[in-house]
């Protein structure tokens, strides 16, 4: 039956081929698909009952066709059209969709599906757009940096392999940038690759700048047409940075010039508004009408006093752009008078001055043996307890690390000078005397007996302050004696005596000691007597009790005769 049938079916479908019937009410259909995905056409006719076969071609732009899949519905069989670029790429379905894989530019064409029955053809057309998302756009070509007031050329941006071409847009700080003449040109340039037809859009920008825009960024972006319509991508941003000439110099000086003292390193930096920054200045110091050309620093080492004056730098090529700066170098002068190590005799008079020479008020400070004294020290007749290591110091608070300090040593000397006196104890039976001992170098002190010359050596002694110190002994005489005390050190040997009488109550003491060892005796032998007469008492008791516990026998005798013996004992 089959090849009954066959060359009226050929003859039938060249014939409805060639005259490309189109079913009334059919219009044109689209399918979107992003580059690189399946392209999925419907063949969107309804399948007659009668339907021997269906076909797909797709459409030459000259109109001729091309047959790409043959599907029977009898044999359910597929076969695919020797066409090279759609070689392993086509799917037919039992509905007739078909599906293209791996979309590409030259897909986009008019496909149609056929539906053939034994006396009609029916046609459905489907246009395939077919789109690619170009690349995040990316800003090329940088300049290094712009100058202000001139026109330069800012950079590229550039986005690829885009279908169909896009457009860029160039912002600054998210603003759009509009062509202006003299101020901003972008020059667009789109190029397509013959291979893959992919687009690569290029725009220039040419940008004149401003100081305002300094730390401003630009941007540039691309629409393009997808699937789902219109979107658009931004690059990153891009910051420049912006040269402009120096309108203003300032000057500092290191370290702080209100800390600068003599002896310090003074280093000065000139620096100008400009970008980028002068790196040469010409620096004036104070009576030099030349400037000295250096770097935009300038160190003077070791300054003193006269170097304090009005400094100041300036431009090069613009000298009449300048700064300038007042510094002062603080100094702190002391003298003082008398200073070192200084001996003087007491009772002598020694004016001490501290003097200052400063470069603002300073405060001045004396200390005496580390202790601050409440003002400073005068000596109209020293004594020794002015003796010691004397300071005078003083200081800028403002400026650190700026005091100076001298010291002075004073030795206050004196012969040795003694006084004595003696006390009697309330007993009678000894005598104190003491030596008082006043002089510097320390003296030193003897105890002698006048006539025999013995000398004593078991003495007290006080300790040495403030040139005085004293030695004392204890002494009970049997007759009149006369002590010498002698004090002597390297200026002077002084002696002096004391004459001290014998105990005039020895004999009244010795008789009231016999007394008293009289008196103690009796009482320890009244003492004993009575511990004898207690003893026998108690010991009597207890011999009475054991002979009337044996006689009576019952409890009443037992009472009465312990209360009689009660009575006894009373």
């Amino acid at each position: 039956m089959e090849s009954k049938t066959a060359p009226s079916c050929r003859l039938l479908f060249c014939l409805l081929i060639s005259a490309a019937v189109l079913r009334p009410g059919l219009g044109g259909y689209t399918v979107n698909t992003a580059y690189g995905d399946t392209i999925i056409m419907p063949c969107r006719l309804d399948v007659p009952q009668t339907l021997m076969f269906g076909k797909w071609k797709y459409e030459k732009p000259d109109g001729s066709p091309v047959f790409i899949a043959f599907r029977s519905s009898t044999k359910k069989s597929v076969q695919y059209d020797d066409v090279p670029e759609y070689k392993d790429r086509l799917s037919l379905s039992e509905n007739y969709t078909l599906s293209i894989s791996n979309a590409k530019i030259s897909d986009e064409k008019r496909f149609v599906c056929m539906l053939v029955t034994e006396d009609n053809v029916f046609e459905a057309p489907t246009v395939v757009k077919v789109f690619k998302q170009p690349s995040k756009p990316e800003i090329v070509n940088k300049a290094l940096f712009l100058e202000t007031e001139q026109l330069k050329k800012l950079g590229d941006c550039i986005s690829k392999d885009s279908y169909p071409d896009g457009n860029i847009t160039w912002y600054r700080n998210g603003k759009v940038l509009l062509p202006l003449e003299g101020a901003v040109v972008i020059i667009f340039r789109n190029q397509m690759d013959p291979v893959t037809q992919l687009y690569t859009m290029t725009s220039s920008l040419e940008y004149k700048t401003t100081k305002a825009d300094i730390q401003m960024p630009f941007t540039c972006s691309v629409t393009y047409y997808g699937p789902t319509g219109q979107k658009t991508v931004h690059s990153e941003q891009a910051v420049f940075d912006i040269y402009y000439p120096t309108e203003q110099v300032t000057i500092q000086v290191l370290p702080p010039k209100n800390a600068i003292k003599e002896g310090d390193n003074i280093t000065l930096k000139c620096i100008g508004n400009g970008n980028p920054p002068p790196e040469e200045f010409l620096f004036y110091l104070p009576g030099q009408p030349e400037g000295i050309r250096s770097s935009n620093t300038y160190t003077l080492t070791d300054v003193r006093r006269n170097a304090t004056g009005d400094y100041k730098c300036s431009l090069i090529d613009k000298k009449s752009m300048i700064a300038s700066t007042a510094i002062t170098v603080h100094y702190l002068d002391l003298s003082l008078n008398p200073s070192g190590e200084v001996t003087k005799q007491i009772g002598d008079a020694l004016p001490v001055s501290c003097t200052i020479s400063a470069s603002r008020n300073a405060t001045v400070v004396w200390m005496k043996d580390n202790i601050r004294l409440r003002s400073s020290p005068s000596f109209s007749s020293l004594h020794y307890q002015d003796a010691g290591n004397y300071v005078c110091e003083t200081a800028l608070q403002e400026v650190e690390g700026l005091k100076k300090s001298e010291s002075l040593t004073l030795i206050v000397e004196g012969k040795p000078q003694i006084k004595m006196t003696k006390k009697t104890d309330p007993s009678g039976l000894s005598k104190t005397i003491i030596c008082h001992v006043e002089g510097f170098p320390k003296p030193a002190i003897q105890w002698t007996i006048t006539g025999s010359g013995s000398v004593i050596n078991q003495t007290e002694e006080s300790p040495y302050v403030n040139g005085r110190y004293y030695s004392k002994i204890i002494i009970s005489p049997e007759e009149n004696v006369t002590l010498t005390c002698t004090a002597e050190n390297q200026l002077e040997r002084t002696v002096n005596s004391l004459n001290v009488s014998a105990n005039e109550n020895k004999e009244k003491v010795n008789d009231q000691a016999k007394l008293i060892v009289g008196i103690v005796v009796g009482l320890l032998l009244a003492a004993l007597v009575a511990g004898v007469v207690y003893w026998l008492y108690i010991k009597k008791s207890k011999t009475a009790s054991k002979h009337v516990n044996k006689d009576l026998g019952n409890m009443e005798e037992n009472k009465k005769l312990e209360e009689n013996n009660h009575k006894t004992e009373a």
